[in-house]
C-alpha cells in the first residue's frame, strides 16, 4: 500500500510542515502591544507599540508596507504614507521604541545595520520585536532571526531531494561503490576548504540584496503569499539562487549560515566532477577534476559568497551529468523522453537561479546528440530540441511566481536591468567600461593556477590527436559558456564564466592523466604523484592567498601585486577587505571623528563605521580626521599631505584597501 501510494507521502510531508508553520509562527505585528490612538494616526487605524531590538548601532533603514495609510514611529521620526514607505534613522545598539498605526493588512520592512539594497528592503521578524517598552524589553538569544522558518524551509528543501532520489533509486543504485567513496571524499575536502575563515574577507558587493531578498521570499513561501508586492524584491534576478540563501538566513541575523549553504552547493558541483569525469575519461581523472575544482582559488572565492555563483556550478554540472546519462542502456522512447525532461528542468532550475545560465541547454543538447546511439540519432536530436526548452520554460515559470500574472511583461522588465554594465575596470593597462569580447579567455588564462593550465594545454595536445567524443563535449563546455560575452557584462573577472573553470578542472585532470600515461610501464604511479603534488601545490596557492581568494591571480601574470601596478586586471573589486579597515577605524578612531568614506566609491554600502560616526561624516578627505580608501590602484583618490597611511590590507602584494589619519 505504501508503495503504490508513495508518491503522496511528500506532498502530505509538505502540507503538514506548512501547517505546522502557521501552528507555531507567532506573526510580527502580533508581538506588538496595542498602543492608545494619537491624533496623527490615520483615520480608523489602530495603534500598536513595543520595542525594535538594533543588533549593531549606525543608520538604519525602517519602513513599512500598506494598501492604506499608515503611520510609523521609530526613536521619535514619523514615517507617514501607503505603499512602501521608508526612512532613514541613526540607532545605538540595543532597544528602540517603536509604534506602528495602520487601518488594514500591512508588515513591518527594514534593513538594519549590515545590509542595504532598495530593491530588497526585508520583512523584520518576530523575533526582533517585543511588546514592552525598551527599558524591559526582552528579544531572547533568537533577535533578527526566525529559527523555525529556516527549520522548516530547509525540511521542505529535504523532501525535495529525496522525492527526486526515490525517482532516480534504480540508477543511483547502480552507481559503484568507489565512485560514491570519491565523490563524497571530494565533497568534504570543497566543503572543509571553503568553511574555513568563511568571513575572514568581508561582506561583498550584492549579498544583501541576495540575503534580503532570498529571507522575504522563503518567509513568502511558508506563508503561501502570493501576493505581487511581496515578489518584487531584488526582480532583477530568478528566484532558485535567492530561495536556497534564504534558508540560511532564517538561521541567523548575519551571512554566516547562508554562505555556509552557498560552500555546500558549490562542493557538490565540484563532487558531480568526479562522475562526469569518470564517464568522459575514467574514474581516477573524475577524481582529480573534483579535487583541483575543490581547490581552485576562484571557486573557493565564490562558494564563501551569498551570490548567484554557487548554485550556478551545481546546476551546469548536474544538467552536464544527466544529458551525458540520457541515453544510457539504450531506453525505450517514453524513458528517454522521461530523462530529457529531467534535463530540461535542471536546465530550467540553472536559469531560474540565474539567466546567463541558459547557455547551458545548447550545451546540454549538443552531449545528449553526441551520446545517443547512432541509429536514433536524429530522432534524439528532434525531440531533444523539443523537449528541453519547454521543459526548461516551464520549470522557470513553475519556481518563479512573479511571473504567474504577467510572465512575459515581468521577464521583460527584469531583462531591462541587465542591459548595462557596471563600473569601469582596468583592463591590460587601459580602464574600460566595456572590454573586448576576448576578454574571458583572457582572464581564464590568468586565474588559472600555472599547475592547471599546464595539465589543461596537454589536454588541448591530446584532444588534437584523439578528437573524439570527449573532446567534442569538453571543446563546447569551454565554448558555450563564453557566449556571455555577447552581452553587455563583460565585467567582474570569470564570475560569469564559472563552468569554464569547472570545465577546465576537467581538461587540467584529463592532460595529466595523459601526460603520465606517456610512462609506459610506471603510468599509475606517475600519475599519483603528479596528483598528489598538484593537491599540495594548490593548497600551498590557497595559503598564499588567503583569504582574498577573489583577488588571486596566477603564476604567469607575476601575482596579484604584479597585476594591480601594470593595470592589467582588477583588484579589489567586490568589497573584500573593507570589513577590515573599516574595523580598524571604527577600534582607533575616537568618538565622533570626522570620517571620509568617499574614496569607498562605489562600494559606500558595506562600510559600517561604529554609530556614533555616522554624524559627523564628511565627504571631502581635506575636512576629514580619517579617510578609508578601497582599491587605491584602480581608483586613486586625492589624500591631503597632512594625511598618513596607518593601515592597509593587503592581497599577494596587491593594497587592496587604506586608512590615513590626521
Amino acid at each position: 500500500m505504501i508503495r503504490r501510494y508513495w508518491g503522496a507521502i511528500p506532498i502530505a510531508l509538505a502540507i503538514a510542515l506548512l501547517a505546522l508553520r502557521a501552528l507555531l509562527a507567532t506573526a510580527p505585528l502580533d508581538r506588538l502591544a496595542p498602543a492608545p490612538s494619537e491624533p496623527r494616526d490615520p483615520p480608523g487605524s489602530h495603534a500598536l507599540a513595543g520595542s525594535l531590538a538594533i543588533a549593531r548601532g549606525g543608520p538604519v533603514i525602517v519602513g513599512f508596507q500598506s494598501e492604506t495609510p499608515a503611520r510609523l514611529t521609530v526613536a521619535g521620526r514619523d514615517v507617514i504614507g501607503r505603499g512602501t514607505q521608508e526612512a532613514r534613522v541613526v540607532l545605538p545598539p540595543g532597544a528602540t521604541a517603536i509604534r506602528f498605526a495602520t487601518a488594514g493588512d500591512a508588515r513591518l520592512v527594514w534593513h538594519p545595520v549590515g545590509r542595504r539594497g532598495d530593491e530588497a528592503l526585508e520583512y523584520v521578524p518576530a523575533s526582533s520585536l517585543a511588546p514592552e517598552p525598551p527599558e524591559r524589553a526582552a528579544f531572547g538569544a533568537w533577535a533578527g532571526a526566525s529559527p523555525l522558518d529556516g527549520t522548516i524551509a530547509a525540511a521542505l528543501l529535504l523532501i525535495i531531494v529525496g522525492t527526486l532520489c526515490m525517482l532516480a533509486r534504480a540508477r543511483l543504485r547502480a552507481v559503484p561503490r568507489d565512485l560514491w567513496i570519491a565523490i563524497g571524499a571530494v565533497f568534504a575536502v570543497a566543503c572543509i576548504v571553503r568553511w574555513i575563515d568563511l568571513s575572514g574577507f568581508g561582506q561583498t558587493w550584492d549579498e544583501d540584496v541576495n540575503w534580503s531578498a532570498g529571507r522575504d521570499y522563503i518567509t513568502n513561501i511558508l506563508a503561501l503569499d502570493l501576493r505581487p508586492s511581496s515578489w518584487a524584491w531584488n526582480g532583477e534576478h530568478p528566484p532558485v539562487m535567492k530561495y536556497l540563501a534564504g534558508i540560511g538566513a532564517q538561521f541567523a541575523d548575519g551571512y554566516g549560515p547562508a554562505r555556509a549553504l552557498s560552500a555546500v552547493w558549490i562542493s557538490l558541483g565540484c563532487a558531480l566532477l568526479v562522475p562526469i569525469g569518470a564517464r568522459l575519461y575514467r574514474l581516477r581523472v573524475g577524481v582529480l577534476a573534483g579535487a583541483i575544482a575543490a581547490l581552485l582559488p576562484p571557486l573557493v572565492a565564490h562558494g564563501q559568497i551569498v551570490g548567484h555563483e554557487s548554485p550556478s556550478v551545481l546546476w551546469w554540472t548536474l544538467a552536464i551529468l544527466l544529458a551525458l546519462g540520457a541515453s544510457d542502456g539504450d531506453p525505450s522512447p517514453p524513458r528517454l523522453r522521461a530523462r530529457l525532461v529531467a534535463v530540461g528542468a535542471a536546465i530550467g532550475i540553472a536559469t531560474a537561479s540565474r539567466f546567463i545560465n541558459g547557455l547551458c541547454g545548447p550545451l546540454c543538447l549538443a552531449i545528449v546528440v553526441v551520446y545517443a546511439p547512432a541509429a536514433r540519432r536524429w530522432r534524439t536530436a528532434i525531440e531533444a530540441a523539443l523537449i528541453l526548452p519547454a521543459t526548461a520554460l516551464c520549470t522557470l515559470y513553475l519556481v518563479w511566481p512573479r511571473l504567474w500574472l504577467h510572465p512575459l511583461a515581468m521577464l521583460g522588465a527584469s531583462l531591462a536591468t541587465l542591459s548595462h554594465t557596471h563600473e569601469t575596470e582596468p583592463f591590460l593597462g587601459i580602464a574600460t567600461a566595456t572590454p573586448p569580447p576576448y576578454y574571458f579567455c583572457v582572464y581564464l588564462v590568468a586565474t588559472l593556477p600555472l599547475g592547471a593550465l599546464v595539465g589543461a594545454i596537454a589536454w588541448g595536445v591530446r584532444s588534437a590527436r584523439a578528437r573524439d567524443r570527449s573532446a567534442l563535449v569538453m571543446a563546447a563546455w569551454l565554448v558555450i559558456p563564453l557566449g556571455v560575452a555577447a552581452s553587455p557584462v563583460r565585467q567582474d573577472g570569470v564570475r560569469y564564466v564559472l563552468p569554464c573553470v569547472v570545465a577546465l578542472a576537467l581538461c587540467a585532470a584529463a592532460g595529466w592523466d595523459y601526460l603520465a600515461s606517456l610512462v609506459e610501464r610506471r603510468a599509475r604511479r606517475a600519475f599519483l604523484a603528479i596528483a598528489g603534488a598538484l593537491v599540495v601545490y594548490l593548497a600551498i596557492v590557497l595559503v598564499r592567498i588567503h583569504p582574498y581568494y577573489l583577488d588571486y591571480f596566477a603564476e604567469q601574470t607575476g601575482g596579484a601585486g604584479n597585476v594591480a601596478a601594470r593595470g592589467w586586471f582588477e583588484t579589489a573589486w567586490w568589497g573584500e577587505g573593507v570589513a577590515s579597515a573599516v574595523g580598524y577605524i571604527n577600534a582607533h578612531a575616537p568618538p565622533r571623528a570626522k570620517v571620509s568614506r568617499k574614496c569607498l566609491h562605489p562600494l559606500e554600502h558595506i562600510g559600517w563605521f561604529r554609530e556614533d560616526l555616522w554624524n559627523t561624516m564628511v565627504n571631502e578627505p581635506a575636512d576629514a580626521d580619517w579617510v578609508i580608501v578601497y582599491s587605491p590602484s584602480s581608483h586613486p583618490c586625492a589624500i591631503p599631505p597632512e594625511l598618513h597611511r596607518v593601515f592597509a590590507v593587503d592581497a599577494d602584494g596587491a593594497t587592496i584597501a587604506e586608512v590615513w589619519a590626521r
